[in-house]
């Protein structure tokens, strides 16, 4: 794609999908337009980021995409360099691995610095699975927190788990985790253990896939309940 003269390229948050599906059954086209006119992406894993722009774009040319990786190994100071193309006038797009870039995903902090440089960022549309859990769970959708993973230490779960089902009961709040999918029934079961009898629990599993499981139940209902989420992409809701 050429540069366009005299103007700083934008920074475009793609999303992709959830899983294994069709894009264009879960996206809008303007996604695959987007993909189709920019060459410079930045990325969590590039054999996966060529694999989904080759499935929403079959005729994108491969050797022309230039690809920077953002992960828990890029050092910091690198990031500041992947913006550089936009500083020559190109568009620069990032995917995370699943869903929206800048949610639970690294690429918020290139989109910090793109801010700070003056850079336009400009968000597509597509499937977040935090927020599309939400709005299945019949929990509360005024107030909520996405807190990410728990700590994996037995006794600090425990604790935080009691902490958080305080906050939610204080403040009538939806509490949002997720969970290393293998782990998946590990916490489920720790969450049955901890949480009161009466809370209840949204399990939001493979969302927008054919195998998609939402259901809202108590704490006491799901300990009646058999559900094996091993290996599978999971969005965890309580509310107290």
């Amino acid at each position: 794609m050429e540069a366009t003269s005299n103007m700083r390229g934008k920074l475009f948050l793609i999303p992709t999908t959830l899983g294994d599906n069709a894009p264009l059954e879960v996206l809008p086209i303007s996604v695959k337009g987007t993909i189709e006119r920019i060459d410079h992406y930045v990325v969590e894993n590039e054999k996966s980021a060529r694999h989904f722009i080759k499935k929403i774009s079959s005729k994108k040319s491969q050797p022309s995409l230039h690809i920077n990786l953002l992960n828990k190994y890029t050092e910091p100071h690198l990031l500041p360099t992947f913006l550089a193309p936009c500083l020559e006038g190109y568009d620069v797009g990032i995917l995370s691995e699943a869903g929206c870039p800048g949610i639970a995903d690294p690429g918020a902090e290139l989109v910090k610095i793109a801010h700070q440089k003056g850079i336009q960022v400009v968000p597509l549309v597509g499937p977040s699975s935090i927020l599309l859990a939400l709005m299945a769970s019949g929990l509360d959708g005024q107030r909520f927190a996405f807190n990410g993973y728990l700590p994996i230490d037995a006794g600090e779960r425990k604790a935080s788990l009691k902490k958080f089902e305080k906050i939610s009961r204080d403040n009538q709040q939806s509490q949002i985790f997720i969970e290393t999918p293998y782990r998946n029934d590990k916490l489920l079961a720790e969450f049955l253990k901890t949480l009161s009898p009466h809370t209840q629990i949204c399990i939001a599993c493979d969302i927008t896939l054919p195998t998609e499981f939402i259901a809202t139940k108590t704490v006491s209902e799901w300990k009646n309940t058999s559900i094996t989420l091993h290996k599978r992409p999971t969005i965890f809701i309580f509310q107290a």
